[in-house]
């Protein structure tokens, strides 16, 4: 399991951060390994190019995102929670081939600017094309519930294609439940799309 030790940045504005309900401005998170070499770690400024070209890939199937660019840093930054910013590094002596680049990562964002929703954030996991069927996936996200939890949030939601099966399936395998599905809810590559709204209820913050 990912324990705390390992100190991160935050740089988001403290008028966005004073919304949250119990914000801990610096969470702490060790960096240890499951049997597969998974290393998680904090997110630092200097992970940027890395993140954006697998935010990339992820924006070349057609079943990510309704983005159709990368942004640059400082619009990701603003965009984001500033704890929770997790990427995910395979150890050298596990994979050789993938030595310690980052392999995935993941982040939160604000679903509303209303105080009441202060506690609800928007899921964002994306593992490299080299990467992926490794485990990358599930052990980001689980890090990123506990990461959540620890900084007061107490619902997390994701808005996922009904073609990415594999997100689907990876979402509900970590405790989300389906919603309901939004149709032609928006405009992608000359097509309306629908997508699968899926949630998580903390059963350890607001209980």
């Amino acid at each position: 399991m990912w324990r705390r030790s390992w100190k991160c940045w935050c740089s988001l504005p403290r008028r966005r951060a004073s919304n949250l309900a119990t914000f801990v401005p610096c969470w702490e998170l060790r960096r240890d390994r499951n049997e597969a070499g998974l290393v998680i770690e904090a997110m630092r400024v200097e992970d940027w190019p890395q993140v954006e070209a697998i935010y990339r890939e992820g924006l070349a199937t057609g079943h990510a995102t309704f983005e159709t660019d990368t942004p640059t840093w400082k619009e990701w930054d603003q965009r984001h929670l500033p704890f929770a910013r997790l990427v995910a590094r395979v150890d050298a002596g596990a994979s050789p081939n993938l030595a310690r680049e980052i392999c995935g990562w993941a982040a939160l964002s604000p679903v509303s600017v209303r105080k009441v929703y202060a506690g609800v954030a928007e899921v964002s996991v994306y593992v490299a094309e080299r990467a992926r069927g490794q485990g990358m996936g599930q052990g980001l996200l689980e890090a990123l519930i506990r990461e959540s939890e620890k900084n007061g949030i107490w619902t997390l939601q994701a808005g996922i294609f009904p073609e990415n099966a594999p997100s689907l399936a990876l979402h509900r395998k970590c405790g989300f439940r389906e919603v309901g599905r939004r149709e032609r809810i928006g405009w992608l590559a000359e097509a309306w799309r629908d997508t699968i709204l899926l949630e998580r209820r903390s059963t350890v913050v607001g209980s």
